[in-house]
């Protein structure tokens, strides 16, 4: 071959391996074209997608005080474990490590990665609010073995500074910290806050590595201000603890209202719970006894009755019924005292607390107006009140009232009530005959009254009741340098259509100072062992709370006033 030729067929070589090279470098060029412009967008989102989250930004709950400002319930932040399933059961042989460091049985773990993966999610939770130490060991087992698909979040945890003392008033909240009982579930829609959402770098690991944007901001809830005084309320529940203790009683209710506001401000129960543990919201507890119970109000219903007389323009202060032998006939029932009490004024009948001289006036009126006396009490209605699970008690209409019932009524059997109630009630009777709407919120404006007596009915009342404390059934009621006027109540507890021959319910409803009362308390000792009468175990409670209440709010002492009705000396 010449020269020629071999030089022509090495050109040729030279020629396809250049135009080889020429196309492959156009298809590389064709291929970074397209991933690089024309498919950008696709990879860039699948990218995004792995390495970009947006994660829920938590929301602050409002915080509830007390009226001087006091924390009673506070969001704290708090770590809860998540899990995306889909990746962490790659991880299988780390499960049992990761429910050690969770405090989890691996297998329950294991269970809820399992059908994490069944359901094709991508987000679960293995465990919410968590100890610190508890996110500590799971951070520090993540890194160490590099373990993805599993994270930590923070979140808010509601804490209750003042645990059982407030836990029937405030309630609690659930893991989401929603309100599930008491003023939590009330204003729930007032404090809950709204979440947020941010958009994250995340690291191999699934962890938040750098924030890229604010895509919500988390709005925080509103605070409230409660009618609650935290002082007050601790010692109500102190004594009320104590006294249900020391009679050896199966249960306790004690309010305390502002008598011109009806500003609730202690409201506790026995036995109690502390809220910040999960363990102890079960089991009927958390009821709030004081507007969720109902119980007949016995003689602490016997002012109103005298009111109702009074009213009626048949009776006078200084009327006297004969409430001789002791014994009173009405139908096939019979009403009895404690003793024979022979004559007694209306004062007198207040003072020795007599059922005969209740059920005599009761008689003398009509059913209309005693039911009219009742009825605008607010006995028998739903409450008007921020509170849920309030009931209303019952007041049959006098149009169903025997004989019979008419007297019962009159000394507080056959009608129904919750401590709240009888405590409202009372309040009109301090607050010269205006009635007010019982509230839990600190008020700021003018509270919201009804008359329902005229001043001079509940001042005779008043003067009647302060009598009760001096020197009739009530006198374990009296506070040292003030005047105290009240009602002490017994009744029996009704059971399968009968009432108990044993069992009592213990009450006391006051106001202090008598004169110029700011303040009324109802309290109610259920099933106390040994003494049972109210003067005996109620009386000493409302003593010894109202006693702190009135050095707490600096009302002076009035112990030196004098009553006209003392003067006139009556039985």
């Amino acid at each position: 071959m010449t020269s020629e030729g071999k030089i022509s067929r090495f050109g040729g070589r030279r020629a396809t391996i250049l135009a080889f090279f020429g196309l492959l470098g156009l298809v590389l060029w064709g291929r970074a074209f397209q991933l690089q412009i024309l498919d950008a967008g696709f990879y860039q989102h699948q990218g995004d997608v792995r390495q970009i989250r947006t994660l829920p930004l938590a929301a602050h709950r409002g915080m509830l005080l007390d009226r001087n400002g006091e924390p009673l319930a506070v969001s704290s932040p708090i770590d809860s474990i998540w899990a995306d399933p889909q990746e962490l059961a790659k991880y299988e042989d780390k499960i049992d490590l990761l429910g050690y460091a969770l405090e989890m049985d691996p297998a329950r773990v294991r269970q809820l990665v399992s059908k994490g993966v069944e359901n094709k999610r991508e987000f679960i939770y293995l465990r919410r609010h968590v100890h610190p130490r508890i996110a500590k060991a799971l951070q520090s087992i993540k890194d160490r073995d590099q373990i993805k698909g599993v994270n930590i979040q923070r979140e808010y945890g509601r804490y209750y500074p003042s645990g059982e003392i407030t836990a029937h008033v405030l309630g609690f909240n659930n893991i989401d910290d929603q309100g599930q009982e008491g003023l939590e579930m009330a204003f729930d829609t007032w404090l809950e806050g709204a979440p947020g959402k941010r958009r994250v770098v995340t690291d191999v690991l699934g962890d938040a590595v750098e924030d890229i944007e604010l895509v919500a901001e988390a709005s925080p809830g509103r605070d409230l201000v409660l009618s609650i005084d935290k002082r007050i309320q601790y010692l109500a529940y102190r004594e009320l603890k104590q006294a249900v203790q020391r009679n050896g009683a199966k249960s306790g209710s004690a309010v305390v209202l502002d008598v011109h506001t009806g500003e609730v401000l202690a409201m506790v129960n026995q036995p109690s719970f502390n809220p910040n543990r999960f363990s102890d919201r079960s089991g009927g507890i958390q009821r709030n006894r004081a507007v969720t119970d109902v119980l007949e109000p016995g003689s602490t219903i016997k002012p109103f009755t005298v009111a109702a007389a009074l009213e009626s323009g048949k009776f006078t202060i200084d009327d006297v019924i004969d409430t001789s032998p002791g014994r009173f006939n009405v139908g096939r029932y019979v009403v009895r005292d404690y003793k024979n009490y022979g004559e007694l004024s209306l004062t007198g009948i207040l003072k020795n607390s007599s059922n005969i001289g209740a059920s005599k006036i009761s008689l003398q009126l009509e059913r209309d107006l005693l039911w009219g006396t009742f009825d605008r009490l607010g006995f028998g209605q739903t409450p008007v009140i921020e509170f849920p699970g309030a009931v209303s008690g019952s007041l049959p209409h006098f149009s169903k009232w025997s004989v019979v019932r008419q007297a019962t009524v009159s000394y507080g059997y056959g009608i129904s009530t919750t401590v709240l109630q009888l405590a409202r009630a009372y309040a009109a009777l301090a607050a010269d005959g205006l009635m007010p709407e019982v509230t839990f919120q600190k008020l700021n404006g003018e509270p919201r009254v009804e008359r329902v007596f005229s001043e001079e009915i509940a001042r005779s009342l008043r003067s009647m009741l302060q009598l009760v404390v001096s020197s009739g059934t009530g006198k374990a009621a009296g506070i040292p340098g003030y005047t105290v006027a009240g009602k002490t109540g017994t009744t029996h507890i009704s059971e399968n259509g009968s009432y108990a021959d044993d069992r009592y319910i213990s009450q006391f409803a006051g106001m202090v100072p008598a004169g110029n009362p700011a303040m009324v308390a109802v309290v109610v000792i259920k099933e106390p062992r040994g003494k049972y009468y109210g003067g005996e175990v109620a009386a000493p409670v409302f003593s010894r709370i109202m006693a702190g209440a009135l050095r707490i709010r600096n009302i002076n002492p009035d112990g030196e006033e004098v009553y006209d009705l003392q003067a006139r000396g009556t039985q």
